[in-house]
């Protein structure tokens, strides 16, 4: 006989029998199984993502971090380079304002103040009655006052004013002018008393400038400027060894300078006494508003 066994026959068709899926038993696998190539595959990829986040997140910190040190860097360096130019600039303000002590204004006065011992001794020179001597006297004279109508203006124009210029030009005014009237009296050919009322008016005025400076300026009148005019041109007249008419000349414009001397002393006393009024009432009613 031929028969096949029934096992053996059963066997076979288990083994050709579908899944209930339709799936062959043997290619069917358990749910829920992983696969371990692909798991391996998978942890590989997200390992290698986590890296590249990592390193890009690091790459940007450290990006920022150098960004932030180099702002750093720049304020920093921004900041000591303005300092230094800061310093600088400072410094080259002190180095111009030194410098500007030695303008053409002021220089013109420190040229006035040496004329002064120049024309004492130019003056008093050979017993000072030789007309060749006062002559060269004269010269010193006149140069001085030309020079005192410049430097003020040159100052004014060009802004060349300085705390020097303020102190010395003043003194310098006096002092020729003083020098002058002294020597002439000394010597005989002015009054003295001609030589007090102009010198105590000079010095008078003076000293009452600095006493009002706090309420204010006084400032220079046209009357006071033609007293300066006249006086230089009377006094120069003196130094001169003149005779005949023009020695006549010369006692009319110092008479003249006299009473321009006088009239604008008085009206700078009455300039000053107002203008202090003024600042203390100024300060009481700044006062009255301070306590309110």
């Amino acid at each position: 006989m031929t028969g096949v066994p029934a096992s053996a026959a059963g066997g076979s068709s288990s083994a050709r029998r579908t899944g209930p899926r339709g799936t062959s038993g043997a290619a069917q696998e358990p749910v829920g199984r992983t696969n371990p190539g692909s798991a391996l595959e998978r942890g590989a990829a997200e390992r290698a993502a986590t890296d590249q986040g990592t390193t890009d997140q690091g790459t940007t910190d450290r990006g920022t971090t150098d960004r932030g040190t180099t702002g750093r860097g720049s304020a920093e360096r921004g900041s000591t380079e303005g300092g230094a130019a800061g310093r600088g600039g400072k410094i080259a303000a002190a180095a111009v304002n030194q410098a500007s002590v030695w303008n053409v204004a002021n220089l013109l006065t420190m040229l006035r103040l040496l004329l002064v011992p120049a024309f004492v001794a130019l003056m008093l020179g050979n017993g000072g009655y030789d007309p060749a001597w006062r002559s060269f006297a004269w010269a010193a004279f006149a140069i001085a006052m030309i020079t005192d109508l410049f430097d003020g203006h040159l100052a004014r124009t060009y802004n060349l004013v300085t705390d020097f210029g303020k102190i010395a030009d003043p003194i310098a005014d006096k002092a020729i002018m003083g020098a002058a009237l002294i020597c002439l009296s000394a010597l005989g050919d002015l009054p003295w008393w001609v030589t007090a009322v102009i010198l105590g008016r000079e010095l008078g005025i003076t000293v009452l400038r600095f006493v009002v400076i706090r309420y204010g300026v006084i400032p220079a009148s046209r009357g006071g400027k033609l007293k300066t005019l006249t006086q230089g041109i009377a006094v120069g007249m003196y130094v001169l060894a003149l005779t005949g008419p023009l020695a006549t000349l010369r006692f009319w414009v110092m008479a003249a300078a006299v009473v321009l001397t006088v009239a604008t002393g008085l009206d700078y006393v009455k300039q000053a006494i107002v203008l202090r009024r003024r600042g203390i009432a100024e300060r009481r009613a700044a006062l009255k508003e301070t306590e309110a």
